[in-house]
Formats: C-alpha cells, sequence, structure tokens
C-alpha cells in the first residue's frame, strides 16, 4: 500500500507555489477582461481556409461597424456572429458571480460538515474548492498576459462548474474514510492512505476521460469555446489533484495538530 500521506507537506507546498504564482500574476498583470464585463462588439467570421476567427471591439458608432463587417465579408469572411453588448452587464454579472460563489462554498462547507458529523471534513472540502478557483483566476491572469485569455461569462460558467466537479472526488474519498472509520481501527493517516489507495485509479480513470474530451474540444472545438474549454480543462487538472493531495492533506494535518495540542 503506497503510503500517500507521507509526503502531504510536499503536495501542499506545491499547491502554495502555483497559488503564489498566480497571486503575483493578477497583482502585477490583472486579467484581460472580456466585453461581457467592460461592453463592446464581439464579431464572429469563418474564413475560406476553414478557420473561425472572433474580433472584439471597444463600443463604437453603427456606421464605424457596419464598416468593419463589410471589409470582413469582402476578404472572403461569412459572418457567423455579430453582438452588441452593454456594459451595464459587467457590474451585475461580477455582483452575481461573487455571490455565486459565496453560496456554493457555504453550502459545501455545511452539507459535508453535516453529512460526515465534523466542521474538519466541511472545512477541509471548502478549502479545497478554494485552492481550486485560486489555481484557475491566477491561470488565466497569466494566459490572459501572454496569450490574450479573457475573463467572460463562459469563464464564469467554468468556474463554478469545476466546484462541484472538485467536490465529487473529494466526497468520494472522505467516504470512504468515514466507512473505514466504523470498520477497522486506525488513526486517520493510517485511514486516508487506505482510502486513497482504493479510490485513486476510479478517480485517475474519470478524470483523464474527461481530460481527453477537453484537449479534443481546444484542438478542434474553434475559437469560440477555446478559453472556456482551457478553464474547464485546467479546473478539472486542479480538481483531480486537490481532492486527494489537498483536502486529505488538510484534514490529515489539521486532526495531527488538533491530537498534539490536546496531549498534556
Amino acid at each position: 500500500m503506497i503510503n500517500w500521506m507521507k509526503y502531504r507537506f510536499v503536495y501542499l507546498l506545491i499547491s502554495v507555489i502555483v497559488i503564489g504564482s498566480g497571486v503575483f500574476s493578477i497583482a502585477k498583470w490583472g486579467f484581460k477582461i472580456g466585453i461581457d464585463f467592460t461592453g463592446g462588439i464581439v464579431m464572429e467570421y469563418k474564413f475560406p481556409d476553414g478557420n473561425t476567427k472572433v474580433f472584439n471591439y471597444s463600443p463604437m458608432e453603427k456606421e464605424k461597424s457596419d464598416k468593419i463587417r463589410q471589409n470582413l465579408k469582402e476578404s472572403g469572411g461569412v459572418e457567423i456572429r455579430f453582438e452588441n453588448i452593454g456594459p451595464s452587464i459587467g457590474p451585475e454579472l461580477i455582483k452575481k458571480t461573487v455571490i455565486a460563489l459565496c453560496i456554493s462554498a457555504s453550502l459545501i462547507l455545511f452539507w459535508i460538515a453535516y453529512q460526515f458529523k465534523s466542521f474538519k471534513f466541511g472545512i477541509s472540502a471548502t478549502l479545497a474548492t478554494l485552492h481550486d478557483s485560486l489555481v484557475l483566476l491566477g491561470s488565466f491572469s497569466l494566459l490572459g498576459h501572454f496569450f490574450g485569455a479573457e475573463i467572460d461569462f463562459l469563464f464564469v460558467t467554468a468556474m463554478l462548474t469545476i466546484l462541484s466537479f472538485s467536490v465529487h472526488d473529494t466526497i468520494v474519498v472522505y467516504d470512504r474514510i468515514r466507512e473505514s472509520q466504523n470498520k477497522f481501527i486506525g488513526n486517520i493517516y493510517e485511514l486516508a492512505n487506505k482510502a486513497l489507495n482504493e479510490t485513486m485509479v476510479r478517480s485517475l480513470n474519470n478524470s483523464f476521460t474527461i481530460i481527453f474530451m477537453l484537449a479534443a474540444l481546444i484542438l478542434m472545438g474553434g475559437e469560440t469555446v477555446k478559453w472556456f474549454s482551457v478553464a474547464l480543462l485546467i479546473g478539472t487538472i486542479s480538481g483531480t489533484y486537490s481532492s486527494p493531495f489537498v483536502a486529505v492533506s488538510i484534514l490529515v494535518t489539521w486532526d495531527n495538530l488538533q491530537k498534539k495540542f490536546k496531549k498534556p
């Protein structure tokens, strides 16, 4: 049996480094904000060579946008999408996103704490979901600076989606720990190792099927869903990592510290 928890501090250190890099990027470069937040015009055209390109513009007069559309059509482009998005959606969308994240995190915390009869489980799982959110935010700050990835409505959708994925894997491991507590004698360290050995292959197989699908979507899905797929891919990889190596590591470390301080 592999002793996964022997290296739990290494797992947590890796997470700190990844999140730290993202926080540095956010502080230094911020995000490349999409027109869903700022308002503007998005045009999507398909060209004779088969490539599909998306053009984003700041708000402009109708005459100017019509001229751009005419030039693109004269270049052989076929218009797939034209949207004029008002800037008023920005503050409202940000507000709703923050509220949704807070509500989902709170519900996750209390539901897991209730089901497992311990706030240690709930808080550890919530910290793991926070880990995934920070990894995704930091990654898109870096991708925005170097490759032009934007924070838009699809990114918000991806972020909310990966929270459920991460929690699902975490609950599977936690549930196996709880079952072992009722059947075997052992501390949380030993039971966590047992649970990870029993669930690791299943979790990896499940994640790889999703990763392969998202990789294909990134390569073949076109410009419209490219960064949405990238966000889901980053979230899937982060969630696959955080469930066994962050959520369980925090739980085991917390339990050990709690017992240590309780000793006379």
